[in-house]
């Protein structure tokens, strides 16, 4: 495997396990890859949102919807943000964050803070 930017910050994968229950087989499968996920980019606009990488040799893929979301929610803390899981062949791709707030969400807030639906 080709060396990744950097390890998984732990705001981000404390975000990751928040959002990816283990209810489910999905979701399970997903928090596996957690401790083999890296972090490859970012968004332009200076969010929080993080590109991910997992090393495919580690851990096997999730079952996943043909559009690639994982998981969504929204915050409690800031109340105008949410955030999104998405995959691709069935791995963690995309950590992203949104705002309806003019300035983009530049930290993950608590995951104590997210509200699944």
């Amino acid at each position: 495997m080709a060396e990744l930017a950097e390890p998984l910050p732990p705001a981000v994968a404390a975000t990751l396990n928040a959002l990816l229950t283990a209810e489910n087989p999905v979701g399970s499968a997903l928090r596996a890859q957690i401790p083999y996920a890296h972090v490859v980019g970012g968004c332009g606009c200076g969010c929080a949102t993080v590109d991910l990488a997992v090393d495919r040799e580690a851990v096997p893929p999730a079952p996943t919807r043909s559009d690639g979301l994982a998981a969504d929610a929204w915050y409690v803390t800031p109340d105008d943000a949410g955030v999104m899981v998405f995959t691709q062949g069935g791995y963690l791709s995309l950590l992203e964050i949104y705002s309806a707030a003019p300035e983009p969400v530049t930290a993950w807030p608590e995951p104590r803070f997210v509200e699944r639906a």
